[in-house]
């Protein structure tokens, strides 16, 4: 250790206070006995309105609370898209909408049938009802008239059920307000800090946050994660040790980034680098994952009501295939004109105005993510590759989408709203033309997940055994986005907690 690194030790390490670092921090406190440090890179969340607002989500973006991450060349996508991840304590649930859908019981299904041994849809039921925070549907002051319009107006014009509360039972296709994890009443949210840490905080003295902290790089004893190098926001360099276990929860580009970072990963990539190799281990930094969408934007002919939850308050969900386990297409319904990506192409953002954003919820194409430098402080290459599989299943599922969008704003109460269509326009009607807009303008719902994916022991590229245990690694799990083998149908917030807790009674077995 450099003679000027100062060394704690505790029971457990757990880098990251996001969405899954929250869970395990406040679950593994519960027991007294058990010294937990967290390591957050940002600041803390209490008292701060402009995080703790559901409804102000989107100053956050590109602000001094993301990390902001670019998107290397995209072919035949859009190459400018931003990635924001969040530099606060709760991470992503602190930042994002808090859409709240519990994965569908195919998402897990397959899961399972990708080698992640134990978690299937019966054995993860459980874990969503151990949940602290409050999720609810849509609170009725806040359902927008012209929201309510769109439901109306998808279930005529697609025969699909309205749905009230998606967590209710499983679905394939329906219309209706989402279930989000905040408290109506005074549209805070109900994130992960909010939830497993602000009632805690001050009560436990075995837990400790390091907050504004950066985990740079893990300590490493042979094979065995030992703690991890930090630089606190003054400069201080710190050893945290662990004595039982290290578990990161940095989410889907930090994990793999502090990975390889601390020499494991794909050892031809490291070794360029001039990064030692500690561990070569070939999937770290694979399988991205994300959610692709597009947009439509219409011009409304006048302001709309003011009254929303997060100003994306519904949404639709459709199988086209109906041997499709769930559905194949999905759209948020935004109550703003959405248009940063179009204006790009020369379109001209409306004074007042609606979107539908059709999204994949299966995308075929798989990207990766890389590091460009040995130094700590220079971001991850994130190639997600979109619009890069083999039979063009993605890019056809948006001109799908903007087809169906096109009927629903067609059809009464919401056509009646309903000005002119800006982007793409309506002259704008051949496949070849739809896919070159949907693609060109498309837009991340920001769900990274799948780089340090979850798989059987036969599988060459899993980073993670179904313990959550690194392979090859002794004292550290990864339990956040990262180790999903496969991306849920659906918004994956409620998936990561579900992992949180899942990860607490696996520690706790190997405790």
């Amino acid at each position: 250790m450099p003679e000027h690194e100062s060394s704690y030790s505790y029971d457990y390490v757990v880098i990251g206070g996001g969405t899954a670092g929250s869970v395990i921090a406040s679950r593994l406190t519960e027991n007294p006995d058990v010294t937990v440090a967290v390591i957050e890179g940002g600041p803390s969340d209490v008292g701060r309105e402009d995080v703790l607002t559901l409804r102000r989500w989107m100053g956050l973006l590109g602000g001094e609370l993301d990390y902001d991450y670019p998107t290397t060349e995209q072919p035949r996508g859009n190459s400018h898209i931003r990635h924001s991840r969040a530099r606060v304590l709760g991470g992503c649930s602190s930042h994002n909408t808090l859409i709240a859908f519990k994965p569908l019981p195919s998402d897990w299904d397959e899961w399972e049938a990708a080698g992640a041994k134990g978690w299937g849809a019966i054995s993860m039921e459980a874990y969503y009802a151990r949940l602290l925070n409050n999720i609810v549907p849509v609170d009725e002051k806040d359902r927008n008239a012209i929201a309510r319009d769109f439901v109306d107006a998808a279930q005529q014009a697609l025969d699909v059920p309205r749905i009230e509360g998606f967590n209710r039972a499983p679905f394939t296709d329906g219309v209706g307000f989402f279930d989000l994890a905040y408290h109506p009443e005074n549209n805070k949210r109900s994130s992960a800090s909010v939830a497993y840490l602000h009632p805690v905080i001050d009560e436990r003295p075995n837990l400790t946050l390091f907050l504004e902290t950066w985990a740079h790089r893990l300590e490493l004893d042979g094979i065995r994660a030992e703690g991890v190098h930090v630089r606190t926001k003054d400069g201080e360099e710190l050893l945290v040790r662990a004595r039982r276990e290290v578990v990161l929860c940095a989410g889907a580009v930090d994990s793999p980034r502090l990975l390889m970072h601390s020499g494991i990963g794909p050892r031809k990539d490291l070794e360029a680098l001039g990064i030692p190799v500690a561990l070569d281990l070939p999937g770290v930094g694979e399988n991205l994952l994300d959610h692709p969408e597009s947009v439509i934007v219409w011009e409304t002919d006048g302001p709309i009501p003011e009254n929303s939850a997060m100003d994306s308050d519904a949404g639709l969900f459709v199988r086209r295939d109906p041997g499709h386990p769930g559905p194949d297409l999905m759209f948020h319904f935004y109550q703003v004109p959405f248009t940063d990506n179009p204006e790009r192409l020369g379109y001209e953002r409306p004074e007042f105005g609606v979107s539908m954003t059709p999204n994949i919820p299966k995308p075929k194409s798989r990207g990766r993510l890389y590091l460009e430098s040995a130094d700590p402080a220079v971001k991850p290459a994130l190639d997600f590759r979109y619009f890069t599989d083999e039979d063009d299943y993605d890019a056809r599922t948006l001109v799908d989408g903007i087809r169906i969008a096109r009927e629903i704003a067609r059809t009464e109460p919401l056509a009646g709203w309903l000005k002119r269509e800006v982007a793409p326009g309506p002259e704008i009607l051949g496949d070849a033309e739809l896919s070159e807009y949907a693609r060109k303008v498309a837009h991340t719902v920001y769900h990274p997940a799948g780089t340090c994916r979850m798989g059987a022991e036969t599988d060459e590229l899993a980073v993670v055994d179904p313990e959550l245990r690194i392979r090859g690694l002794d004292g550290i799990r990864i339990a956040d986005a990262s180790v999903f083998p496969t991306m849920p149908a659906v918004n994956p917030m409620i998936g990561v907690l579900m992992v949180g807790e899942r990860a607490v009674d696996l520690i706790g077995g190997g405790a």
